[in-house]
């Protein structure tokens, strides 16, 4: 294991354990939130969807060595999925 790999592991392993140490649908129904307020709130909505993102973003990481092709690529397009929405509400037409 690489070195920057071992400290973001390291780094990562407190939020991870109090993610984990709250009920299931808690941090889903928190992202569902996050998601449904960044795409309704016009102007700074966006922020709370780059949060989101960024938040996936970093799962998909940590999660990225154990996980199949498969689960892979479903993640990246989940995470593309909210990059797009929020690059749509932070730069509108």
């Amino acid at each position: 294991m690489s070195p920057l790999r071992e400290s973001l592991e390291r780094a990562s392993a407190p939020a991870l354990r109090t993610i984990a140490s709250l009920p299931r649908a808690v941090p889903f129904l928190a992202v569902l939130a996050l998601m449904v307020a960044g795409a309704l709130i016009p102007g700074w909505g966006w922020v709370l969807l780059a949060v989101v993102t960024l938040f996936l973003t970093w799962l998909l990481v940590l999660g990225w060595p154990r996980l199949t092709s498969t689960e892979r690529l479903m993640r990246i397009a989940v995470v593309a999925i909210a990059l797009a929405i929020t690059v749509t509400q932070a730069v509108p037409r």
